[in-house]
């Protein structure tokens, strides 16, 4: 059985269909990258899984537990499925360190002693235990997206769920983002991630998923959805993408 699973999902804004009918399955430890043209779905079905948006049909399963629809324990499935976003969202007022301890104390009851410490060594992971005390105006863009990154783990999900997260970034920032998101797909942590980095994607999924109009237009592993895509579609979108440099 599947981690994850997605069954007939819809979503729609007023008569707008967003997503129709969208089937995913999600072993533990893979990673399933999202890709597809702007406004194909993305960001959409992430949100959808970690419940920041009400669907319209089918269901959502993580673990076999149903976590759509009306009842839903949105701090447990949110304990187990953690989200980074494209903007960082980290709170201004309160220091890096502290920023990756309040979800631990104020959810999981941990000790804020407890929590800081291992909110810094958290950060000593991705490099960043030496601006533990800073703010988030502090920080570059890249370290304020680990710092995210950070603060998701810290939660301790099963799953984490990434939407594009490097879009807000300048170029040379990316690399250090995504090597973050390496060193997680390495140590086993299952991921659903949206992304517009394609030799990333190439890199580092299981699973691609091509989008397209809120469906999901075709799935597979890396090597045959970048080199032998059975559906038009996908090869005119992975063209675009090579004559645009990104892959």
């Amino acid at each position: 059985m599947a981690f994850i699973e997605v069954e007939g999902l819809q979503k729609n804004y007023g008569p707008h269909e967003v997503l129709k009918g969208v089937d995913l399955q999600v072993d533990r430890h893979q990673v399933v990258t999202l890709i597809g043209a702007s406004g194909s779905g993305k960001s959409t079905l992430l949100r959808c899984l970690n419940a920041l948006e009400t669907i319209d049909g089918g269901t959502i399963r993580v673990n076999d537990d149903v976590v759509s629809g009306p009842g839903v324990d949105l701090n447990r499935l949110r304990r187990k499925v953690g989200m980074v976003f494209q903007s960082f969202n980290l709170f201004p007022h309160m220091t890096v360190e502290e920023n990756i301890a309040v979800g631990p104390v104020k959810l999981l009851g941990e000790p804020r002693d407890a929590a800081l410490q291992r909110a810094r060594e958290l950060l000593k992971r991705v490099n960043l235990d030496h601006r533990a005390s800073y703010y988030p105006d502090q920080l570059s863009g890249g370290q304020q997206q680990r710092v995210a990154i950070v603060r998701a783990i810290a939660m301790r999900p099963e799953a984490l769920l990434l939407d594009e997260i490097t879009s807000a970034l300048d170029p040379e920032l990316v690399a250090e983002v995504l090597n973050i998101v390496r060193d997680l797909a390495r140590d086993g942590m299952t991921m659903i991630l949206a992304t517009h980095e394609m030799q990333f994607a190439r890199e580092v999924s299981d699973l691609v998923v091509f989008l397209e109009r809120g469906r999901l237009l075709e799935a597979g592993p890396p090597e045959q959805i970048f080199g032998n895509p059975k559906e038009e579609r996908t090869r005119e979108f992975l063209r675009q993408i090579i004559e645009a440099g990104r892959l």
